[in-house]
């Protein structure tokens, strides 16, 4: 008996989708629960599962097309395994006569067992010409990531063999050298971030400060405390969790950087919902520390490490993603030295950490070399003004300074 797919339900007031990819192929035996196809949405990508076993029918949408919460796009013959060898039997008939030509590595689809790669990962596997089924993968159900790719370029373990006599290959490579072009349809997350990044310049009034922090005693700390705290915590100690405590404590003395413009009204918030922006393989998300005030360090910690896991494998959700009412961006772990950060509305503030270098200081008349840090803070000058904005940084400069300071909500 067939069964229709349909896309779920994504989420509070998310009505549509893109196909991302189509993780089987019509003729594949399918397990229940086992993803089928991958959905991207205005915030995150979802896989959507088989709720029966079988074997894949009909794919009813093309990749890249748009589709509605409850759209059929699939079906399903429902416990029919055994057509597996035929349908397999049909497809292969053709393939000795196609496979001959092909120069570059096998596709994501026909990779021998990863058929469920990204776009960003197969991007990768086809760029470095690798071979997907001689990569071990890291993510959910053994699936590739982007780290295992980059890993299988620097040791050399993976490198396809080419299907055509090795002299064939430089002369395709040779026809345009350097002049080559590539379009790639923008992934629905990115048109979002990118419709409202400029929909926060164009409408709040973006202003940036400055200031630098001293990460000797953060530095200092972590380093006499590190490993006692994984041990007892289960999670290594970083310094996200003291900026992130060092926020929260700043924000309730300057309650104006946490609130955020609706209509002609000004809506403070009496909890600290902070946004972290974590990488996932198809770019950077941000995903939420609830009521981050009220948790220890360790608990933050481990809710980042938890996000950066469900990044990394593609799993997190809408309600990850939902609400923040300030963000943390660090882009010192790229090795940004100083940016100018952006606004995600409807939020009125964002805090940007970048990378920490010794640079010559001067401490009582003399000059030292310290652990040194910029910090930006990006704000609404609508609702937070100048002397606000640096009050708070400030106050989050000196708490990392003096994280005694932390403890005694000073």
């Amino acid at each position: 008996m067939a069964i229709e797919i349909k896309v779920p339900a994504l989420g509070e007031s998310v009505t549509e989708a893109t196909v991302g990819q189509w993780l089987k192929k019509p003729g594949d035996v399918v397990a229940v629960d086992e993803p089928i196809v991958s959905l991207e949405t205005d915030k995150v990508a979802v896989d959507v599962p088989s709720p029966v076993a079988g074997v894949l029918g009909a794919q009813l949408v093309k990749e890249g097309d748009t589709v509605n919460v409850g759209t059929a796009i699939a079906s399903i013959e429902e416990g029919a395994a055994g057509a597996k060898p035929a349908a397999a039997a049909q497809s292969a008939a053709p393939a000795p006569a196609t496979a001959a030509p092909v120069a570059t590595p096998a596709p994501a689809d026909s990779d021998g067992g990863n058929s469920t790669l990204s776009p960003a990962v197969r991007r990768l596997v086809l760029e470095h010409g690798l071979d997907p089924s001689r990569i071990k993968g890291s993510g959910k159900d053994g699936r590739l990531t982007k780290d295992d790719v980059m890993a299988a370029v620097a040791d050399g373990s993976a490198v396809a063999a080419a299907s055509v006599p090795a002299a064939a290959a430089p002369a395709a490579v040779s026809a345009a050298p350097g002049r080559g072009q590539e379009r790639v349809k923008m992934t629905r997350l990115r048109q979002t971030v990118a419709k409202r990044l400029k929909e926060a310049q164009n409408t709040a009034a973006l202003l940036t400060t400055f200031n630098d922090v001293d990460m000797t005693a953060v530095i200092e700390a972590r380093a006499k405390y590190k490993d006692l705290f994984e041990k007892k915590h289960g999670v290594r100690l970083g310094f996200m969790g003291f900026f992130t405590k060092a926020v929260c404590m700043a924000l309730k003395d300057l309650p104006g950087v946490n609130a955020q413009i609706e209509g002609d009204e000004i809506v403070y918030n009496n909890f600290a919902d902070i946004s972290v922006a974590v990488s996932a393989p198809n770019g950077l998300v941000v995903p939420v520390i609830r009521n981050a005030e009220s948790l220890s360090v360790a608990q933050i910690e481990k809710t980042i490490g938890d996000f950066g896991k469900k990044a990394k494998e593609g799993l997190l959700t809408m309600e990850d993603m939902k609400g923040g009412t300030f963000t943390i961006s660090n882009g010192g772990v790229f090795g940004s030295l100083m940016s100018t950060p952006i606004i995600n509305p409807p939020q009125s503030a964002v805090l940007g950490l970048h990378r920490i270098e010794d640079r010559p200081v001067v401490r009582d008349g003399q000059i030292v070399i310290r652990p040194m840090m910029y910090l930006a803070l990006s704000y609404d000058h609508r609702l937070i003004d100048g002397r606000e904005a640096v009050t708070f940084l400030v106050a989050v400069k000196n708490a990392i300074e003096d994280p005694t300071r932390l403890l005694i909500d000073l």
